[in-house]
């Protein structure tokens, strides 16, 4: 059973991974669950400060996921309403069947929230808008970054209890 749970949660590390580039999938959280599963086996003892400080990482990292596209937006120029359009067409983004939709979705929220609300110039809610697109990216690359180091994690603890599976 030892090695169910270690190769399961070596997939769910890699959909992790492959999730923190394509948005659909929760990537950080599967990573988490991946390190989960490898003190569910009996091979490793439960290390609760592993655990839990991974989780508050997850937690942290998944609120800012959110967060960073509306803060891009703000500093490219963006007004009230182009953040608001930003959290507006991330929400419509992952709830519509559009492709893309998580990508897109910020982007036309911001350049919607400041042509219509803002009245301000093409130029600048292009800009307010790529600024969405920006924070959408670096929040993309947090995650990888954060799913490799999980992964990293993952590999460092099952190699030390490698002759107990």
């Amino acid at each position: 059973m030892d090695l169910v749970f270690l190769i399961i949660g070596l997939v769910l590390m890699l959909i992790g991974i492959l999730g923190s580039v394509l948005p659909v999938l929760p990537g950080l959280f599967f990573s988490w669950l991946g390190l989960l599963l490898l003190y569910f086996t009996k091979a490793v003892p439960v290390d609760y400060w592993v655990i839990g400080s991974t989780l508050v990482i997850t937690l942290v990292l998944s609120i800012l996921d959110y967060i960073i596209p509306a803060q891009g937006t703000k500093r490219f120029g963006g007004s009230k309403y182009g953040i608001w359009g930003t959290n507006i067409g991330l929400v419509l983004g992952i709830i519509l069947p559009i492709p893309f939709g998580v990508i897109i979705g910020p982007f036309l929220g911001a350049l919607t929230g400041e042509l219509l609300f803002n009245n301000a110039s093409s130029k600048k809610a292009f800009k307010a808008a790529t600024g969405s697109f920006l924070g959408f990216l670096g929040s993309s690359f947090i995650q990888l970054l954060a799913t490799v180091l999980f992964l990293g994690l993952y590999i460092l603890i099952a190699w030390k209890y490698k002759e107990q599976f």
